[in-house]
């Protein structure tokens, strides 16, 4: 195995799909903080503001052409990390298929896709990422696509880290996070996450330096793979 600095992302390269979310760009500005290269991805027209030291590549994981055409363009890479989403929630009778697909395609479909051709360009010791959440162990009405499309990935990592092998394969499962997703609820913002905080046995909700420490853990970490780590403050068991 190739020389690493312990614990560290060091003179490694990543490809973070979907880093425009909060816990992406904490995690990204971490990366570059260890001395890693970093490489975003994902659709065309969402690469402004990138961090200092970070390059943009498009990718649409709906396509594999463009799965095949950001492996290529990346080259030779130690670690993928997707953070995608593309959320389908609402009412079962209101539901529409292509949505449907569409929230599958980001959790599930596209990173298998990716994986399917990241693997021969992935450096010895490398790994790949996922996302799940919480949701996928708490579902509840409304949130059956994003339940279920959680709770994949869960089954994903695992069987990928065994089709894949040695390269190692995980996913973060975080709870509730103040990352930026929550402040479309505006003025209640703030009582959600403290309502939130109340039923956690943590007593309060994630941070993004919450995720980021544990994603750091699961890339660095090289006997691990084929887990499901859960950052949640508990929330899989709150009342």
């Amino acid at each position: 195995m190739r020389s690493r600095t312990e614990g560290s992302l060091q003179g490694q390269r990543l490809v973070v799909v979907g880093g425009r979310s909060g816990i992406a760009r904490g995690l990204t500005e971490a990366a570059l903080g260890q001395g890693a290269e970093v490489v975003l991805a994902g659709r065309a027209g969402a690469a402004a503001s990138l961090p200092q030291g970070a390059s943009w590549i498009d990718v649409d994981l709906r396509e594999e052409e463009t799965i095949a055409t950001l492996v290529s363009e990346a080259g030779t890479v130690d670690h993928w990390v997707v953070s995608a989403s593309a959320p389908a929630n609402g009412p079962l009778a209101d539901l529409p298929a292509d949505g449907i697909r569409a929230a599958l395609d980001a959790k599930v479909v596209g990173p298998l896709l990716l994986a399917k051709h990241a693997v021969a360009s992935t450096r010895e010791g490398g790994s790949m990422l996922l996302f799940s959440g919480v949701v996928g162990w708490r579902p509840s009405p409304g949130l059956t696509v994003m339940a279920t499309a959680n709770a994949a990935v869960a089954a994903l990592v695992a069987a990928l880290a065994v089709e894949v092998a040695p390269m190692r394969v995980n996913a973060i499962s975080p709870g509730i996070v103040d990352s930026g997703a929550w402040d479309r609820l505006g003025a209640e913002k703030e009582a959600f996450l403290r309502r939130t905080a109340q039923q956690l046995p943590v007593g309060r909700v994630g941070e993004v330096e919450d995720i980021v420490s544990a994603a750091l853990l699961a890339l660095t970490n090289p006997f691990l793979t084929g887990s499901t780590l859960h950052v949640d403050g508990g929330g899989r068991w709150r009342p």
